[in-house]
């Protein structure tokens, strides 16, 4: 058994770690009340002399550490007993209570999945970002990207997802379903998402992650030719796609230098897919089912967003208690 070290407890060596970090912030710049707001009208009221409900924003700050963490229910549970960090962020003291079970946390998990707020949360998210001077400007890069499923047969009901499906990208195959974002060329922020099945073409939903003001579209190769259906969503937007070498019919020098012209730009997706999959960890799907896992998405994005927008959200509240 260790020994315990007179030192325990006084922790006069600690340093603060990227995750307390990362919280501290993400306390300062999440606009709480709003989105308190928006659940409240369908969370449930007490009632009798019965157990009271716990509060909404924290069980809103829970929910959000399991898109950050990419925690399950189980899992969210355990981390709250487990780091400190975590506790502080959500509000509990052990000495005074214990930390909600895993049922509470799957609850408030399906009420939000139930009344759709995900979608609400993305948007309010968004209008609280243009409040702060970060607005969509004209130009958008369109991209899309795998989300991973079980492909495993290995169940009660011996079958995959049949909301899911497989497609073939280079010479590999992947299960699962698509992640279509519009992303503002500027700012980096996701203005638009859809979720399809992961056989669906990526330019199929192109119209869908338009605004309608852009004045420039960048895509890679697979939005090539969607030239019409860009006029169609945005009739000021030149296509700023990539262009697609054939193989009678390969690409000149000249095209080439404008593809990676276009690159320059249309990279900058990759960084908010960096945060959403290297980051969140939101590499494969926990649900099942497409309407779940796009609940999911709608408040991954919400928070990708908030991230992204951090170092101006963050530079403007030091502005403000300046002033």
């Amino acid at each position: 058994m260790k020994q315990q070290s007179l030192t325990d407890g006084f922790e006069k060596f600690r340093k603060k770690t990227r995750k307390e970090k990362f919280l501290d912030d993400m306390e300062v710049i999440i606009p709480w009340q709003g989105l308190v707001e928006t659940i409240e009208p369908f969370y449930p009221k007490p009632e009798g002399a019965g157990r009271r409900p716990i509060g909404i924003e924290r069980m809103l700050r829970i929910y959000f550490l399991q898109h950050w963490f990419n925690l399950s229910d189980p899992a969210a549970e355990e981390a709250l007993y487990d780091s400190l960090a975590m506790r502080q962020f959500v509000g509990i003291d052990l000495g005074q209570e214990a930390a909600p079970d895993e049922t509470t946390i799957c609850k408030f998990r399906h009420l939000m999945e139930r009344h759709n707020l995900g979608d609400q949360l993305f948007h309010l998210v968004n209008q609280y970002l243009q409040e702060n001077g970060l607005k969509v400007n004209r130009g958008t890069i369109v991209d899309a990207s795998i989300i991973n499923a079980p492909s495993s047969t290995k169940n009660k009901k011996k079958q995959r997802d049949p909301e899911m499906h497989q497609t073939k990208k280079g010479n590999q195959w992947y299960f699962g379903m698509k992640a279509h974002i519009g992303v503002d060329s500027r700012t980096k922020l996701i203005h638009h998402v859809a979720v399809t099945a992961a056989n669906v073409h990526d330019s199929v939903v192109i119209g869908d992650l338009l605004h309608g003001d852009e004045t420039r579209v960048w895509g890679d190769s697979a939005y090539t030719g969607k030239g019409d259906v860009i006029t169609e969503h945005a009739p000021h937007a030149k296509d700023f796609t990539q262009m697609k070498g054939f193989r009678h019919r390969k690409l000149s020098d000249d095209e080439r230098s404008k593809n990676r012209n276009k690159s320059r730009i249309r990279a900058r997706v990759e960084h908010v897919f960096g945060v959403m999959k290297g980051q969140f960890g939101f590499t494969k799907v926990r649900y099942k089912g497409l309407a779940k896992n796009a609940h999911h998405l709608y408040v991954s994005c919400a928070l990708v967003n908030l991230v992204m927008a951090k170092k101006s959200l963050m530079r403007r509240r030091t502005l403000v208690l300046q002033a």
